[in-house]
This record gives C-alpha cells, structure tokens and sequence, in this order.
C-alpha cells in the first residue's frame, strides 16, 4: 500500500465533502478526498433536484386539471406520458450530476482517492487496499442512506426506495408510500398527480415535519381530499403477492381491507452512513445509534481523549439533514480542521436560522425549533387562514393556514408553522426575521406589495403582536 500525508483527510465527496476539501485548502491546508461510491452528491442524484423535477411534472399536470376553474377548456382531457415525464426527470437529474462531476474533476488527481475508507486510529485511514493516509485531522462526511425495517426486505424488487424513482423509465399504475415524512409527501402527492394509484400510509400520524396540531389537522384534511393518506394507517400485513403487493389493514370504515400496489415505497427515513468505517478504531465518544457526539457550532466530534482531531459534516452527523444546513457544516468542518491540523485554535461557525420546507401543493414551512420546542404558556400565536386571501384565492391556491408565534418574555418573534401557497417564499421571510431576532412589531414595519400572498403574513403577525402587547400591558399592571 502508497503512503499519504495530509493536513486534512475527508471522507465523502458529497456536498459536505467538497465543501470541507474546499475550506480547507481556503484555509491554507494540504488535503485530500476519499470516495468509496460514485461521484455527485445525494441532492443532485436523488435527493432535491430529481424529487423537484417530478413535482414540478405533476404540477403542470395538475395545473391543466384546473383550467376549467379558470374558463380555459382542453379539448379531449389530459394524456400523461410517463415515460416521457421520467425521460425529462433523468435527463435533467443527469445534467445536474455532470455540473458537480466537473466540479470534483477540478480538484488534483492525486488528492481524490477512489475507495473505501476505514479508521485505524484517529489519524490514520486505510482506503481499500491500495492507500494508507496519514492525516492530522479527519473530516467524517459520508452522507447518509435509506432506512427501513429489516422485515421490509421480504418484498424483493417490490421494494423501493426513493433513489429508485429516478432512474424509472415509465410510471408504474399503483404504489404504497410507506411514510408521510417529507419524502413520502412530496413522492405521493406528485405520482398522485401524474396518475399513478397512490396510498400513503404510516403510523403514529405524522404529517410532514408538522409539530403544531392546528397546522398537522389542517393539512391532513387538504391532502385526504386529494389522495389517500393514512398518517396512523393500522397495517396487519406487507407482503408480496407474485408481481405486486398486497397490503391488509383495516380501513377507515374500521373494516378490514387488502390492496394491491406495484410498488411500496419505504420512505421511513434515512440513516447515517457511519457503519463499516471502523469508528471502534477512533477514541470518540458515540450515542446510542453509534453516531460520533460533535459541537454543531464547531463540527468537532468528542473524544475520550480530549481534543479530538476528528470532525463532522452533513448527514453523517445526524443534526439537520439539509443540503444547506450541509454546505454550512462542510464549510465549519473543513475550516475547523484545517485550523487544528496548523495547530491555531478551532472557533465556531455560523448556525442560520432553522427553515424547512416541503414541495407539496400546498407546502409545508417550518420556521424554527418548531411548535414542539416552545414550553405552553410561554407564547403567544398568530393565525392566518389563507381561504379568502385575495392573491391567494385569485390563483386558486386558496388553501392553508399559518400560525406565527412570539415570546411573552422578550417580545421576540420566534418562528412559525404553515400549511401554505408559496411557503418557501413566506418561510424564507420568516426565517431571516428570525436570525435578525426581530419582534412582530418591526417585522409589521416592513414593506409589503399588494396584492401578494405575503400579505397573510402580515394579519397573522397583527394577531401575535396585540397578543403580545396585552400580556406586557397584564404584566405592567400586575407589577
């Protein structure tokens, strides 16, 4: 085996990789990255940009469904080419793929080493059986995969995950969508749209990232008048029946009922990808899913040993699985371990606002920890109901609802949740008033357009601040 010494050695050439292989050598560090899969990362290969094709594939579907609301009449109704829709999605997915293949042909051959990599202690790394690399630091950025049960298995290639989706050269007729997460929504919703048969089923009734009741009932009852969704679906059996699936389970009606799908698909979530690279090699500290315990304002894992020379970026650190949350964490990794390796101090990173959102029709926003963080009795909400919003109702987006919360302590606008048309937008807004630590009563001072669908935004932050304003006028009087 070839011997290599670096300053710093990173695991993973997905987005957390190469932009911690990136500050890095911005920080003045030698580096090299290692990759034991194909090159392009999670997002342009199955994550965000292929999901956002085929959405987008079923809202023009669904937008030429509506026409007649409008008086616009299509002779002959609407024909879905499926292999056509999944012809555009992979050439597009591809085409996505080749910006970030080019984007690590830039980085010098001999510092992306092609292999499995595996710890034989915290500075050493054995690639395949071809290189040992010596490193005086180490960034772990091996991304994550899908996670379903072990009984799950017993399907076969009825059995999908939704990496699987995208490389589909038609649209089957029926698929069950095994988890309402995120994933699940966005899937089920868009080959709803196109088509396809579509149950989504999963238990204890989560709905999305939803935390607020309000909101998770509300969305609930928009998509079960669309598709089927079934968040706490009581499911006897999952079994394979020849060239499909057969699901019993007991039916709303509380009658027992068996379906038949081409397809599950498990969206059950993901799991780090932390298995096999011989972390019982390293001095870290683990939690009980064997992932490394890290700062997540320095990416600095813990060791039994004190300092660690070992950090943590992206999916393999199980925190916030977002693409930018990713690029923030590769940026504090890599620099951090660059620093380390130069022997100057590690120092923390930014950490933005959280924002989530999810690309259903209407979406999903989570500004925030989220209604689940907040101690009852320590807010206050805004509600806004988007039904008779007039931009809303103009586009005959005319469905959602957004509650707005705010400290009764300081005043200070604390994020939201919605069910709402163009929640990436309204989300967006929210989030940046959030990291600015700004009260509804300036966030109400900034300029809005007429007529937009932001202006719901605006009631619900109305209704927060004279709450607000009365509890300071209640605790006054008190006093």
């Amino acid at each position: 085996m070839k011997t290599l010494k670096v300053d710093v050695a990173v695991i993973g050439a997905g987005t957390a990789g190469l932009v911690a292989y990136r500050a890095a050598k911005a920080a003045g560090a030698s580096a090299a990255i290692i990759e034991g899969g194909d090159y392009g990362t999670t997002c342009a290969r199955v994550g965000c940009m292929p999901s956002k094709l085929l959405i987008a594939a079923a809202d023009a579907a669904h937008a030429v469904g509506k026409a007649p609301d409008f008086g616009i009449h299509v002779d002959g109704g609407i024909r879905i080419d499926g292999r056509a829709v999944m012809d555009r999605v992979r050439r597009e997915r591809d085409r996505f793929v080749g910006f970030v293949l080019r984007e690590v042909q830039d980085i010098p051959g001999a510092e992306r080493i092609r292999g499995h990599a595996r710890f034989v202690d915290d500075h050493t790394l054995a690639v395949a059986d071809h290189t040992w690399v010596e490193s005086k630091s180490i960034v772990i950025a091996t991304g994550s995969r899908a996670d379903f049960p072990d009984s799950f298995k017993d399907l076969g290639e009825r059995l999908i995950i939704s990496d699987d989706v995208f490389d589909w050269t038609d649209l089957p007729k029926a698929v069950a969508v095994i988890g309402p997460g995120i994933i699940g929504l966005e899937l089920g919703q868009a080959l709803h749209r196109l088509g396809v048969r579509v149950a989504v089923l999963g238990q204890g009734g989560r709905v999305g990232a939803i935390s607020d009741p309000q909101i998770r009932a509300y969305a609930l009852a928009t998509f079960g008048e669309e598709f089927a969704l079934e968040p706490d679906a009581q499911i006897a059996y999952m079994r394979r029946h020849g060239e499909r699936v057969a699901i019993g389970r007991t039916g709303p009606n509380g009658r027992s009922e068996i379906e038949y799908f081409d397809y599950a698909l498990a969206a059950t979530g993901r799991a780090p990808n932390i298995k096999g690279i011989g972390l019982e090699n390293t001095t870290l500290k683990l939690d009980a899913k064997g992932v490394p315990s890290f700062d997540p304002r320095t990416a600095r894992t813990t060791s039994a040993e004190g300092a660690s020379p070992i950090f943590i970026a992206g999916d393999a650190g199980n925190f916030i699985p977002l693409l930018h949350e990713a690029v923030d964490e590769g940026r504090i990794a890599g620099g951090n371990a660059a620093r380390f390796a130069l022997g100057e101090q590690v120092t923390p990173g930014l950490r933005r606002a959280p924002i989530a959102i999810v690309f259903t029709d209407p979406q999903i926003g989570i500004v925030g920890s989220g209604f689940h963080s907040m101690k009852p009795g320590t807010f206050a909400t805004g509600q806004v109901s988007f039904e008779e919003q007039s931009r809303a109702r103009m586009m005959l987006k005319n469905k959602g609802l957004l509650n707005v919360y705010g400290d009764f302590a300081t005043g200070r606008f604390l994020g939201a949740e919605m069910l709402a048309p163009a929640a990436e937008h309204l989300a967006h807004l929210l989030s940046w008033s959030l990291q600015n630590e700004m009260t509804p009563a300036q966030m109400l001072d900034m300029p809005l357009y007429h007529p937009v669908v932001e202006e719901g935004m605006r009631a619900a932050l109305r209704e927060l601040d004279l709450k607000l304003r009365a509890a300071q006028i209640d605790v006054s009087k008190a006093t």
